[in-house]
């Protein structure tokens, strides 16, 4: 069994191994995007985003008392 073990081991290290070698780079933009973005784009990114940050907090609030019950 701690055969079967080790060699897991050492097939699971093999890669880490050789991802140590590869150089990564970022993806940098230095110019405009090619199409910028409405008043109408932004406004319903920022409701999204803020939906998604402050709802679960707003429900969880808001159904606070169903919560406190022992059932």
């Amino acid at each position: 069994m701690s055969g079967i073990l080790r060699g897991l081991s050492t097939v699971r290290s093999v890669p880490v191994v050789r991802s140590v070698t590869m150089s990564q780079r970022a993806n940098l933009a230095n110019r405009a995007a090619k199409d910028p973005l409405g008043p109408a784009e932004t406004a319903i990114g920022l409701t999204l985003f803020s939906l998604a940050i402050l709802g679960p907090s707003g429900w969880i609030l808001a159904n606070l008392e169903s919560y406190k019950k022992k059932e």
